[in-house]
């Protein structure tokens, strides 16, 4: 089992667009789809694609919260959410002709302290079944910046497999904890470190001097050139074939989700950036978010090469 953890769930609506954005005009919307989103429920959907059994966490609120639970339903996730009063946000990507993809991310509601003890009181009993926990994105206003540091303690504490995927202070808060990965890109290098990435070989050592902290597997993302993977059998690059993408919103979580997966089946590191690669590059030829094609995945996957650096 898989938890998936999204403190700052969202509707996420998709305007597919087919004619050119006018700006000042009104524009009609070809087609719209709408997911239950933030970064964790995208992890969510892939991690099930990839045949894990998996459940959703995190808060929920408002009429768009029981939107929000009805879409899950739908997709045949499981879930047990923290319900807050205030309304669980939205967040619209406009996918067109001319600009490709366009997002527009509300806030979201505040949550209060009551509310974030009531969660983190509950979530030992949420995570119990579960082998690997993924948590994503961002907090929701109200919350304290080391809330990741102490979700993954409990995690630790209850001898579970953790994934950070988020960025700022709550990545370097959450770094404090060790989870098992993190899976920071190269602008969430920069502002971990204060510094410029000009290289490859920046990437490389900074993602190095993550893992000498102590966390056992570093993975940073390289868009259309894969994924670098720190760990204790060395560095390695996952580097896909060239693909026309179509959406490349969601490919981050689709890796998180990949190794997750990878994680549970105690994967080799390098099968599972293979792996990880391969779905996350499939998930690119898919017009809606967190979800890819299996076929396609195992077709990119012949192709991906894995390169010991």
């Amino acid at each position: 089992m898989i938890t998936t953890v999204t403190l700052n769930a969202s509707i996420d609506k998709a305007y597919h667009m087919t004619q050119k954005i006018e700006n000042g005009t009104v524009m009609r919307v070809a087609e719209t789809h709408n997911s239950a989103g933030g970064k964790g429920l995208n992890v969510a959907r892939v991690v099930k694609l990839c045949g894990s059994d998996t459940k959703a966490a995190g808060f929920v609120g408002g009429y768009n919260g029981q939107y929000l639970e009805s879409l899950l339903d739908a997709d045949g996730i499981s879930y047990e959410f923290e319900h807050i009063n205030g309304e669980t946000r939205s967040c619209i990507n406009i996918l067109d002709p001319g600009y490709g993809s366009t997002e527009y991310l509300e806030g979201g509601c505040e949550v209060t302290a009551e509310e974030e003890t009531s969660f983190l009181e509950r979530f030992p009993g949420i995570i119990r079944n579960s082998d690997v926990v993924t948590i994503s994105g961002s907090a929701p206003r109200g919350m304290g910046r080391d809330i990741y540091q102490k979700m993954i303690r409990i995690v630790k504490k209850l001898g579970r497999k953790v994934i950070l995927d988020t960025s700022g202070e709550y990545l370097k808060r959450g770094l404090e904890s060790l989870p098992t990965m993190v899976k920071p890109n190269k602008d969430e290098i920069e502002m971990l470190f204060d510094i410029k990435v000009r290289s490859q070989e920046d990437v490389i050592g900074y993602a190095q001097k993550i893992y000498e902290k102590g966390i056992p597997y570093v993975v940073i993302s390289l868009g259309g050139e894969g994924a670098l993977l720190v760990c204790k059998k060395g560095i390695y690059q996952g580097k896909p074939p060239r693909i026309e993408v179509v959406n490349t919103v969601g490919c981050g979580d689709s890796m998180v989700g990949a190794f997750a997966v990878a994680l549970e089946r105690n994967m080799e590191p390098e099968d599972a950036l293979k792996f990880a690669v391969a779905v996350a590059s499939a998930n690119a030829l898919s017009s809606n978010t967190g979800t890819f094609d299996p076929a396609k995945r195992d077709e990119i996957s012949q192709n991906v090469k894995i390169i010991k650096l």
